[in-house]
């Protein structure tokens, strides 16, 4: 490995150098059974980070310093890749407009139910709860869940067909 870097002498080049011969196998391996891709530009990366250290002197723990450098690496690259999905999945697409547009005419649609029909929906579709658990929260009977839900769906369906 060379180091090209204009900021580092001679003597410094090849003690990055020979810390390089010394422990990029090493480190290699490691991060591979850490589960870590990529793992040849981590290393590059890691060692281009340390070289200011070892060109003042103060690596006295190698192997400590690198695998600390290298995860670091791996967990930035890790939160910038993460930022990146929220970006993407918070930047809408003409299908996320209709799928809006879709929700918007829903929750007009719910809203305009009856007061016992939507509660009763609500905690169904959206809350997750089985009929027994809303007849328990609400008080009434399964049978009453059930035929307020049917209810609701039937005027769901009244009004999309207008």
């Amino acid at each position: 490995m060379t180091f090209g870097s204009d900021r580092l002498d001679d003597h410094e080049r090849r003690g990055l150098s020979q810390l390089y011969g010394q422990y990029s196998d090493w480190l290699s391996t490691r991060l591979r059974h850490l589960g870590v891709t990529g793992v040849d530009d981590v290393v590059q990366e890691t060692y281009l980070r340390i070289a200011p250290y070892q060109a003042r002197g103060e690596v006295r723990h190698p192997k400590s310093l690198l695998l600390r450098i290298a995860t670091n690496l791996v967990a930035e690259e890790g939160r910038r890749a993460q930022r990146q999905r929220r970006h993407a999945a918070s930047t809408p697409t003409s299908a996320d407009a209709a799928s809006q547009t879709e929700t918007v005419l829903l929750k007009q649609l719910v809203l305009k139910l009856p007061q016992p029909e939507r509660d009763i929906f609500m905690l169904s579709r959206f809350g997750g709860l089985t009929n027994e658990q809303i007849a328990g929260r609400l008080e009434v009977s399964v049978k009453t869940v059930e035929r307020r839900i049917s209810r609701a769906l039937k005027q769901v369906d009244a009004q999309l067909r207008r």
